[in-house]
């Protein structure tokens, strides 16, 4: 397997485990903020809205 795409395999597969890595947290994390649980769900939408945007700006800009 040629190295990039064993480097792209990674990053898609940390990157798929920190967004569902969150939701068995979410609980503790809205206690901790003190917030309703969908609120906090709100931090899993911002953080995959992060990655459907940057991820298209980082390819261009690495290129």
């Amino acid at each position: 397997m040629p190295l990039a795409l064993l480097a792209l395999a990674i990053g898609a597969f940390g990157i798929g485990t920190t967004e569902f890595v969150i939701m068995g947290l979410l609980p503790d994390v809205a206690a901790d903020y003190g917030v309703p649980i969908p609120t906090a769900g709100l931090l899993v939408t911002g953080y995959a809205l992060g990655v459907v945007v940057g991820a298209p700006l980082m390819t261009v800009l690495g290129t």
